[in-house]
C-alpha cells in the first residue's frame, strides 16, 4: 500500500520540477494527470476543518415549528441551495408542510433569508430531491404532495392515502441559480406507476451523467423507479427498478454505471437492519443486496462523489440498528465495494452525548466550490417529547483531511 499524501506530494514536487527544468512559460499548461496531481495533493496537504451552524431553526423566527428532510446542491456558479420541509405546527411527516430554502454565495458561510419554494395553501409538500442541468444551469427540484387532510397510515383523525393520485409527483425549476422558482408542474399521470398509492421523491439529490452512455441524463431517484430525462427537462421518464427500498439514492460509477443505496422498508429492514445497494445500468438494475458494512437504523442516508481520480464516494448515515445519533461520514474507494475510511460526525461528542441531544437524522451532501464537503443533518432540539420536540437543520462543512484524520489512504 502506498500512502497517498506521500504520492500526491512526490506527484506535485515532480510537476514543479518538469516547470522549471521546460522553463515553462505563462501560456503553457499542465496535463491533465499532472493537474489534477497537484489539486489532490493540496487537498491533502491542508489543515483539518470542520465547523458547523444551525441554518434552519425550528421553532425560531422562520415561523415553523420544525424544519426536516434537507437537499443540499451546488449550481453551476457555485451558489449552494439547501432546501428542507418547513412543518407548520408540528414536527409530524403530514399536516401544513411548505417546501423551504436558503441559500448561500460564499461557500456555505453565510446564508440568505428563508424562502418559499411552494406554500400555498394547507397541503403537505415535501421530499425535496433537486439536481443540476451542469449544460443549461437549471436547477430542478422534485416534490411529493398530498392533501393536507390525508397521511401514508390514516391516523391521528387523517384520511388514508389509499388510492391512485392522491400522492402527487411535482417538479419546479430554477434558471438564476435559486433565487426564483417556476411555477409547480404536476407530472403524476406521466411519473406515477399505476399500481401505486404511496410514492415518496428520493429525498436529497439526483446525478446528472457526465461518463459513458446517456451522457447528460438528469436522474432523480425514488420509489421503485429512477425518473429521468434525456433532453434537459423537457420530458420526463421512469425506469422500474426492484422493489423493496423507499428513501433512495443514486450515483454514477466511473465507467458509466449507476448505483442505488437504499433504505430498505421495514420488512426487508427486519431482516439485516443494512442499506439496500443495487448496481445497474441505464437498461436494468439487479435484485437488492445488503451491505454488510453499513449499517441502518430505519433512516434516509446521502451519498457524494467527492473525487473522479481518486475515484472517492462518500457516504453519510447513523452507523446503527437503533438509534439516528450515530452520524458518521465514510469513504470507499472501490464504488462502495468497502469502506476502509470513517469518521463520527459529532466526535467532539461522546456517543452517547451525541445519541442524548439528538444529533443526527436525515442528510445531504454536496462539494462546495472550495474543494470541501457540505452537510445538512438534522438535530433535536429536544424541547418537549419525540412527537413535539421542534426539529432544526444544521448545515457541517469538512475538508477531506479532516474525515482522514491521519488515516492512509488505500
Amino acid at each position: 500500500m502506498q500512502k497517498t499524501m506521500n504520492a500526491g506530494i512526490s506527484a506535485l514536487c515532480l510537476v514543479l520540477s518538469i516547470a522549471c527544468t521546460k522553463q515553462q512559460t505563462l501560456s503553457e499548461k499542465l496535463s491533465p494527470n499532472e493537474a489534477n496531481a497537484v489539486a489532490d495533493a493540496q487537498l491533502l496537504a491542508a489543515a483539518q476543518v470542520h465547523t458547523s451552524a444551525k441554518i434552519f431553526d425550528g421553532g425560531g423566527s422562520d415561523g415553523y415549528h420544525s424544519f426536516r428532510i434537507p437537499s443540499l446542491i451546488r449550481t453551476t456558479n457555485g451558489t449552494l441551495i439547501a432546501f428542507a420541509e418547513g412543518r407548520m405546527s408540528s414536527n409530524k411527516d403530514y399536516g401544513n408542510i411548505n417546501l423551504v430554502y436558503k441559500r448561500s454565495t460564499d461557500n456555505g458561510a453565510t446564508w440568505s433569508a428563508l424562502g418559499e419554494v411552494v406554500g400555498v395553501g394547507p397541503g403537505t409538500w415535501g421530499n425535496p430531491t433537486a439536481v443540476v442541468d451542469q449544460s443549461t444551469g437549471r436547477v430542478w427540484l422534485f416534490m411529493s404532495w398530498n392533501s393536507g387532510d390525508h397521511n401514508q397510515s390514516g391516523t391521528d383523525g387523517y384520511q388514508k392515502i389509499d388510492s391512485w393520485g392522491e400522492r402527487k409527483v411535482y417538479v419546479s425549476y430554477s434558471d438564476n441559480n435559486g433565487a426564483s422558482w417556476s411555477p409547480q408542474q404536476d407530472l403524476t399521470s406521466t411519473l406515477l406507476p399505476s399500481n401505486y398509492t404511496w410514492d415518496a421523491m428520493g429525498p436529497g439529490v439526483g446525478v446528472q451523467k457526465s461518463k459513458t452512455g446517456a451522457t447528460g441524463r438528469l436522474i432523480i431517484p425514488a420509489i421503485g423507479r429512477n425518473i429521468y430525462s434525456d433532453d434537459h427537462g423537457v420530458t420526463w421518464h421512469y425506469q422500474l427498478i426492484p422493489s423493496g427500498t423507499s428513501e433512495g439514492t443514486i450515483i454514477e460509477k466511473l465507467n458509466g454505471g449507476l448505483i442505488r443505496n437504499d433504505r430498505p422498508v421495514m420488512s426487508q429492514w427486519e431482516l439485516s437492519k443494512r442499506r439496500r445497494i443495487s448496481v445497474g445500468s441505464i437498461t436494468s438494475f439487479p435484485a437488492w443486496t445488503s451491505d454488510p458494512d453499513l449499517l441502518d437504523p430505519a433512516c434516509q442516508a446521502s451519498v457524494l462523489r467527492y473525487t473522479d481520480n481518486p475515484n472517492r464516494i462518500m457516504f453519510l448515515n447513523s452507523a446503527s440498528t437503533e438509534t439516528r445519533g450515530k452520524m458518521r461520514v465514510r469513504i470507499t474507494y472501490d464504488e462502495m465495494g468497502t469502506w476502509p475510511i470513517s469518521r463520527r460526525i459529532f466526535d467532539n461528542l461522546t456517543e452517547q452525548q451525541a445519541i442524548d441531544q439528538g444529533k443526527g437524522g436525515y442528510s445531504s451532501m454536496a462539494k462546495t466550490a472550495d474543494f470541501m464537503v457540505g452537510a445538512l443533518i438534522e438535530v433535536n432540539e429536544d424541547t418537549g417529547s419525540s412527537s413535539t420536540s421542534n426539529r432544526s437543520i444544521e448545515f457541517h462543512k469538512f475538508n477531506l483531511p479532516w474525515i482522514l484524520n491521519g488515516a492512509t489512504e488505500p
